[in-house]
């Protein structure tokens, strides 16, 4: 009887564990989605047009928030991901068919991923931060001005900041976020922290290294974000060109 009983708990427990493996899939899947919809009503995602005018009457009637809005969050689960090569790739489980576009921005829960660059059906291909032909326009959390951030292909956990100007304070902690400059990503993602900073001799800009927020050896989820107001920023910005 001993015997058997030992013998029907490994069975229970193994089957206990297979359970609980399945249980925090789903439970995974539950969370991204509830983060997903958490980041949709975040304040920054949405644009408000200039107010700053007089009315002459009360009549206008803002059709609500959403009219507005600027950014919109898609779950999306990791599928495939490169991370020693020069130029690394993910693939997302998600793809036309479910919103997602060239030259979206992609983040995860900690920070930036990349961006879209190819799309089927179903799935996607995102260029990854650690790219070499990969730039974000970005700024220190606290200071002013903005550069890019670069990856030199060698160390997967550190990118470069650079054309950052000496007259920004520049410190070992300092948070990296995305510009409000960029109209791929909301501005405020976190790309990384501030490393080291050096001052380069030939000009008056730092070039700062910093670690990734994103640890890229291990992401599994990830949010595609569609710019809803791009399209009418982009018609624009061709008849600009056009005159």
């Amino acid at each position: 009887m001993n015997v058997a009983n030992e013998v029907t708990g490994g069975v229970f427990l193994r089957y206990n564990n297979i359970e609980t493996y399945f249980g925090l899939r789903q439970e995974n899947e539950r969370l991204r989605l509830q983060n997903a919809e958490l980041m949709n009503k975040l304040k920054d995602n949405f644009s408000v047009p200039d107010s700053n005018t007089q009315l002459i009457t009360d009549t206008l009637n803002l059709q609500g928030q959403e009219e507005y809005r600027k950014f919109l969050f898609l779950p999306a689960k990791v599928i495939g991901n490169t991370v020693n090569e020069q130029n690394n790739y993910l693939t997302l489980h998600r793809g036309s068919k479910q919103g997602v576009g060239i030259n979206m921005a992609v983040v995860g829960p900690q920070g930036v991923i990349g961006k879209v660059v190819d799309v089927s059906a179903n799935m996607s291909v995102v260029m990854s931060l650690l790219h070499r032909k990969n730039s974000v326009v970005a700024l220190l959390k606290k200071g002013s001005g903005y550069g890019e951030v670069i990856w030199d292909g060698k160390d997967p956990h550190y990118v470069t900041l650079i054309n950052i100007p000496r007259t920004v304070k520049a410190a070992k902690g300092d948070t990296v976020v995305t510009s409000p400059y960029s109209d791929i990503f909301p501005p405020g993602q976190v790309v990384g922290y501030v490393e080291d900073v050096k001052e380069e001799k030939s000009t008056s800009m730092y070039n700062i290294k910093v670690k990734t927020a994103t640890d890229f050896f291990s992401v599994q989820h990830a949010y595609v974000v569609r710019n809803l107001q791009k399209a009418e920023m982009d018609s624009l910005n061709k008849r600009i060109k056009r005159d």
